[in-house]
């Protein structure tokens, strides 16, 4: 499988030089075969799964758990409006 590794290099923003290419090729070209070896696999009537075990995922109920603290928190700041920080301008 020829594979042209400095096209992918490019493709994902990698600069390699022409040894490192050369290195690069057997290795990705082993990959590839890999997942040609994979793609032969015959996996009509299995369905997609998101993790490997049958279990539902945990969930925790709806509550609101954290009280709303923000003025307390904003009570030390030299200066606020409508609930927002009020800095000054560092930008002209």
């Amino acid at each position: 499988m020829d594979i042209d590794v400095k096209k992918i290099a490019n493709l994902s923003r990698i600069r390699l030089t022409d040894v490192e290419a050369q290195e690069f090729a057997p290795q990705l070209s082993s990959i590839m075969g890999y997942i040609d070896k994979l793609s032969e696999v015959n996996t009509d009537g299995v369905p997609p799964t998101a993790h490997p075990h049958d279990v539902p995922m945990p969930q925790r109920a709806d509550i609101v758990s954290n009280i709303d603290r923000r003025d307390a928190l904003q009570a030390s700041a030299p200066r606020t409006e409508s609930g927002l920080y009020v800095v000054p301008k560092v930008i002209e």
